[in-house]
Order: C-alpha cells, then structure tokens, then sequence
C-alpha cells in the first residue's frame, strides 16, 4: 500500500530547531510535490509548506516563512521540513503529503495549502516545544 512516513519530530526548546523527513513507501517520492501540514492538538489541519517536483517551487505559511525551509533531496529519495527557532505555537503533528497531479497545487500560491490536492498522506510525526 502506498504511504509515506515521516520522521524527526520531538521534544525541543524554545528558540531550537528541527529537521523533518518524509519518505515514500511502494512509491518514488522524487516524481511527486510535497506538501506539509501540521495539526495542533484542538486545532484543524493547518499547511505549512510545499516543494514541486524540481525543488524550484516553494511556498510557506505566513506562520512559517523566515524560520522554515522546504527541500528535496531525490538522490535520498526524501523531503525535509527545516524548522528552527521554534515556537510554543508549532508544537503539532507534522504530516507530509504527496501530489500527484499533472500540475501539482504547489505552483498555485492559492491552492497549495489545499490538504484535498494531495493524494498520499503520512501518519505524522509530533512536535514538542517546551519554554
């Protein structure tokens, strides 16, 4: 069964940082956009970022924009989320997603964020951020 699974998540401080990973499992990841999303506890899903399939295209969460950084390493066949000074409002579980269509959202600066775009969904990862 197609799936990715995401890793790197944990325990931080305030201030520190974190990388993300997301693989594909039955499935290159290197054909595919990816796109981030987060849910805090209480809280809807939320997007945080996303890459296109050449790595070119990237878009952030006004939330995240100057902290986080999207990139894809094909060679390793694997997205990271890099997140760092990191706030008490980013503890959530982190899930990565996969788009596999011909014109993937993550071009579109209004629909990228759009959790229905993506086809293939990890199970998350938490994040913790204590003070």
């Amino acid at each position: 069964q197609l799936h990715l699974v995401e890793s790197g998540g944990g325990l931080v401080q305030t201030g520190g940082s974190l990388r993300l990973s997301c693989v594909g499992r039955g499935f290159s990841l290197s054909i595919y956009a990816v796109g981030w999303f987060r849910q805090a506890q209480g809280k809807g899903l939320e997007a945080v970022s996303c890459i296109n399939r050449r790595g070119d295209i990237t878009q952030y969460a006004d939330s995240v924009n100057d902290r986080f950084t999207v990139t894809r390493d094909d060679g390793a066949d694997t997205a990271y989320l890099h997140m760092m000074d990191l706030k008490s409002s980013d503890a959530a579980v982190y899930y990565c997603a996969a788009d596999d269509k011909p014109s993937p959202s993550c071009a579109s600066e209004t629909d990228w964020g759009h959790a229905s775009g993506y086809r293939w969904w990890g199970h998350g990862t938490p994040v913790t951020v204590s003070s």
